[in-house]
C-alpha cells in the first residue's frame, strides 16, 4: 500500500523500525520481536540501511522476506552513500519487482572511519536529489525523508536546515519521519517551523526509549545533537541498575507518546532496536491494543 494512502487514513499512525540482523541469533531475536509486534497492527514498518551501505544486501534480503512472509506494509531505507545512480536504479528496480514500493530516502552517514559525507562519482550529493530521482523514474513509489527536531548535526544553521528539508518535500517526499528526541517541545517547535516554511506533508515523531546506561551513551554518539533533559538524566542517574534504567526510559517514552497523541500527532515511529518489550510496555501503559484502537470514537464520560 502506498505510504501516502496509508497516511490519509485517520491518525495517529504507529510504526516500527528494524535493522537487518547479521547472525542467526540476531535473526531469531528480530523475528520473535516482529511476531510480538505484528498484532499491534502497525501502519507500516521500516528497515534500516547501514552506514556506507554496509548492510545493503542484508536490508534487501530482510525487506523481501517481510514482504513475502507477512502482511506488513514495508518501507525500505535507501541512502546515497557509496552508490552510483545506476546502482540505486538497480536496487529500486529489484524492490519494485518484489512489490516493495515505499522508500525512506536518506543522504546517509559516511562509512565507518570517515567523518564527512563524500558524493560518489555519478551519484547523489543530497537526499533531495535521491527523492527527485525516485519520483521521476519510479513515480508510483512512496517516499519518506528524515527531519531533525533538535537540528541536523551537519547543518548548524537552522534556517538552512529547514530550507534543505523543504527541498526534499518539494522534490516529491510524501512524509517526514523525525530523528529521535526526548523533549516534545523540540518536536512541536520543529512542526511549527515546517508550517511557516510551507511544508504540509505529514510529520511522524520518532521515539526511542532508553533501556540501558550503555545504550544511553550510544544514543549520544549516533544521535548527534540529541538533547537529554535534566529530569531524564537525573532519573537515569538514580536508577540502581539497567532493570531500573529500562523502567525509567519506558516511563519517559510513554509520557512522550501520551502527550503526542493528545496533541493530535500524525504518527509515532518507534525505533525498536529489534526488541519488542519496550514498545509493548508503552502500548500496555496507554491501554492501546493496536493502531486501530486509537481511531475509534472516544467513549463518553458518565
Amino acid at each position: 500500500m502506498h505510504i501516502a494512502d496509508i497516511l490519509k487514513q485517520p491518525a495517529p499512525h504507529f510504526s516500527f523500525e528494524f535493522f537487518p540482523p547479521k547472525t542467526e541469533e540476531a535473526s531469531k531475536v528480530l523475528f520473535d520481536s516482529i511476531n510480538d509486534l505484528t498484532p499491534l497492527k502497525p501502519s507500516y514498518v521500516s528497515v534500516t540501511y547501514g552506514a556506507g551501505g554496509s548492510t545493503r544486501q542484508f536490508t534487501h534480503d530482510l525487506v523481501v522476506r517481510l514482504q513475502k512472509e507477512t502482511r506488513l506494509n514495508i518501507v525500505s531505507h535507501l541512502t546515497c552513500v557509496n552508490a552510483t545512480k545506476d546502482e540505486i536504479h538497480d536496487i529500486l528496480a529489484k524492490y519494485d519487482e518484489n512489490g516493495i514500493r515505499n522508500i525512506m530516502a536518506l543522504r546517509g552517514d559516511p562509512p565507518k572511519g570517515e567523518v564527512e559525507f563524500r558524493k560518489t562519482e555519478n551519484g547523489f550529493a543530497y537526499a533531495a536529489e535521491l527523492v527527485s530521482y525516485i519520483k521521476k523514474n519510479f513515480p508510483h513509489m512512496g517516499v519518506g525523508v528524515a527531519g531533525f527536531p533538535e537540528g541536523h548535526p551537519s547543518t548548524p544553521n537552522r534556517l538552512k536546515e529547514i530550507d534543505n528539508l523543504k527541498a526534499k518535500v518539494d522534490a516529491g517526499a510524501d512524509y517526514i519521519c523525525t530523528q529521535l528526541f526526548f523533549d516534545n517541545r523540540d518536536f512541536y517547535d520543529f512542526c511549527e517551523r515546517c508550517e511557516i516554511a510551507g511544508i504540509k506533508v505529514p510529520i511522524i515523531a520518532g521515539i526511542m526509549p532508553v533501556t540501558t546506561r550503555k545504550g544511553f551513551a550510544r544514543m549520544a554518539e549516533f544521535a548527534l545533537g540529541a538533547r537529554f533533559p535534566a529530569k531524564l538524566l537525573r532519573a537515569v542517574s538514580r536508577a540502581q541498575d539497567d532493570e531500573y534504567v529500562e523502567k525509567v526510559g519506558i516511563h519517559w517514552a510513554t509520557e512522550q507518546v501520551r502527550d503526542l497523541i493528545d496533541r493530535n500527532v500524525a504518527g509515532i515511529h518507534f525505533y525498536t532496536l529489534n526488541r519488542s518489550k519496550p514498545t509493548l510496555k508503552i502500548y500496555d501503559s496507554l491501554g492501546i491494543t493496536s493502531s486501530d484502537s486509537l481511531r475509534r470514537a472516544p467513549v463518553p464520560l458518565a
